[in-house]
């Protein structure tokens, strides 16, 4: 990766943000909840868009405005993985392609699966596609988390239409192998289910291998090999994914772009294809172009040393997190991510509850994402933001630890 530093900005340009991290709470609270990074973006990006702004280029996205061979090159650059951008199409956001593929997959009342903990959203947007949750949440081994093939296969079996993938997983930073999900596109083509893979942080996997966790009872947990984690596309994981496989990506959550609302649903079979291509019209008319100018941008090759840079920063930070809970909040429980700037951590031996988030945003004013909300397995956890500068992240842990020694 390259070693060229990554900017943050300082925290009193930060606070002039309006977006949800800078203004969901007051000034005197230390925000590390929802997944917004605070880096200076990749140049190309505050280029195009600045000259959008300056040309007043502020109208619809046109029907083919270069993303579709932007995120193919991207791909392949970056995962090897070979994409046909003809059968790409894109949206607004990773979570309004994945209810509409669901709608088209599923039928009112059919299960789809879920593997909690996970992203919260997950819970809502199968039901308002008409389906209803299923939950077979994940494995931990103690040295890892892993998807529970077997019990997959079990609601398959009894009839689950489609599992909704979380790859990398939030919030635990798992990356899944390629045998695992070659598996489980295995066991999807056997019960005739579909594979709906959510792929928004795979830029953010971070190819070297990460320490030990800490807390109790980890002293032998060692995440990964020496190589680190690699991620594969799960569409390129083996022929049978590629046959029941549906993809949502965006750049969103690697360039911190999400309030410019564009994604892909990306397809590599001809009926999987023919699906997405059924869409209304209207899908994709909620491209927001920022979003997709922007999203060309950061799929570029002109953005990948950004892109190497911000990895290296979030490889120091995860580390980092690792020794600060380790110094101030002894009893924490921390898995070192995979991928991403999420950390998952587990307070439950500190006894401040189910939802220890409530007191740490009340006492140490610093805001964490409320664990209970990733499903019954986040009680008694927290999500940390670490996309953020080493000195905050070093404030924000020293106020959480000054609860435990008060």
């Amino acid at each position: 990766m390259s070693a060229t530093p990554l900017q943050t900005l300082p925290i009193d340009q930060l606070r002039r943000r309006s977006s949800t991290k800078w203004r969901r709470y007051p000034a005197d609270v230390i925000p590390m909840f929802v997944a917004e990074t605070d880096f200076v973006p990749a140049p190309a990006i505050t280029a195009v868009l600045a000259r959008a702004v300056e040309l007043g280029d502020t109208g619809y996205t046109p029907p083919d405005p270069g993303l579709a061979t932007a995120y193919a090159g991207f791909a392949q650059r970056r995962f090897g993985w070979s994409v046909d951008p003809a059968r790409i199409r894109t949206t607004c956001d990773v979570m309004v392609g994945v209810v509409e593929i669901l709608r088209r997959v599923t039928s009112p009342g059919d299960r789809v699966v879920i593997t909690p903990p996970v992203y919260p959203p997950f819970f809502d947007c199968i039901p308002e596609a008409g389906a209803v949750v299923e939950r077979v949440p994940l494995v931990d081994t103690g040295a890892s988390w892993e998807l529970d093939l077997r019990g997959i296969e079990a609601a398959f079996q009894a009839g689950a239409r489609a599992i909704l993938l979380c790859h990398p997983h939030n919030p635990t930073g798992t990356v899944h192998a390629r045998e695992t999900l070659a598996e489980l596109a295995d066991l999807a083509e056997r019960y005739a289910a579909v594979v709906v893979s959510d792929e928004i942080h795979a830029p953010l996997t971070i190819p070297t291998a990460p320490p030990r966790s800490v807390g109790a009872s980890r002293a032998a947990d060692d995440r990964v090999g020496p190589a680190g984690a690699t991620f594969t596309p799960f569409l390129d994981a083996s022929p049978a994914a590629a046959r029941v496989g549906y993809t949502v990506a965006s750049a969103s959550k690697a360039f911190n772009l999400a309030g410019l609302k564009c994604a892909l649903m990306v397809t590599a079979d001809d009926a999987t294809t023919a699906v997405v291509r059924a869409l209304p019209n209207e899908i994709e008319w909620r491209t927001g172009l920022f979003g997709a100018l922007a999203a060309v941008a950061a799929f570029s090759p002109e953005s990948d040393s950004w892109l190497d840079a911000q990895l290296a920063a979030l490889d120091d930070n995860r580390r980092l997190l690792a020794e600060l809970l380790a110094e101030h909040v002894p009893g924490a429980r921390y898995r070192i991510p995979d991928a991403g700037f999420l950390a998952w951590v587990d307070l439950s031996d500190l006894g401040w509850g189910d939802n220890p988030a409530v007191k740490v945003l009340r006492d140490a004013k610093v805001a964490l994402h409320l664990g209970p909300l990733f499903g019954d397995e986040g009680k008694g956890h927290v999500r940390i933001n670490f996309g953020c500068s080493p000195e905050l992240l070093r404030e924000g842990v020293d106020r959480v630890g000054s609860l435990v020694t008060s």
